[in-house]
């Protein structure tokens, strides 16, 4: 058995993320679906993580929890010769940590909030909350439109950690808040992000679970068609 180990589930936004740097960095690990909705795997989770938050990933004996420093770590110590998702120009590695950052606070986080709320018996659901991460989601939309002017990628030329938040990020926040026609540069980066090799790869695995998304009615009809779920 391969002595690293990703607990996850295919469609976690979070678990996307992660997804497409083990494809982009050539590593090969294995993966053990997480059902957080069963007590006792739960509890054996929290053991190992105390957040209960996914993905984790265990190196042997070690826990290594959050996206970023999953990343991170991987990179440094099992990508393969060449690959790489964090420059080593320090400068350059700021940019790419500042943008991974930027896209879980502000996309990846009210995304994530509007589905919480989708998933809220009716009577419980919180319009203000809602209204408040459809606002957030705009804003990040017309902050991330600027960084892309001049950039093929969001921190700069190349693929990056970045956009491997950025991916599955605006992939499932589209289907909330759609991207307005001021948003060019930011639709043509998404359609770069969607033919990306990695990240087509991870999309295309997670497909069959798109009918449990809380949004999915949102959802390109080209990823999930209502109609054959």
């Amino acid at each position: 058995m391969n002595a690293l180990t990703l607990h996850y589930h295919p469609l976690s936004s979070c678990c996307h993320k992660v997804l497409i740097a083990l494809d982009v960095l050539g590593i090969e690990l294995d993966k053990r679906l997480l059902n957080l909705g069963d007590p006792d795997e739960r509890a054996a989770h929290l053991a190992l993580c105390p957040t209960g938050k996914m993905p984790l990933l265990m190196d042997g004996p070690r826990a290594v929890p959050e996206t970023s420093i999953i990343i991170e770590y991987l990179q440094r110590h099992h990508a393969a010769p060449g690959r790489t998702l964090i420059p080593d120009a320090p400068d350059a590695a700021l940019d790419v940590r500042l943008w991974d950052r930027l896209c879980d606070l502000y996309v990846m986080t009210p995304m994530q909030a509007l589905t919480a709320d989708l998933l809220r018996p009716e009577s419980e659901r919180d319009a203000r909350t809602v209204t408040q991460a459809r606002a957030g989601l705009a804003s990040a939309y017309a902050f991330i439109e600027r960084q892309l002017e001049g950039r093929t990628w969001i921190a700069g030329d190349a693929f990056s950690m970045a956009d491997c938040a950025a991916a599955p990020a605006l992939f499932y926040a589209m289907a909330y808040v759609p991207l307005a026609p001021q948003h060019g540069r930011l639709a043509a980066y998404v359609a770069r992000l969607m033919e990306h090799p990695s990240v087509a790869l991870t999309i295309e695995q997670a497909r069959p679970y798109f009918k449990f998304f809380p949004g999915r009615s949102g959802l390109s009809r080209s990823y999930f068609d209502p109609a054959a779920a």
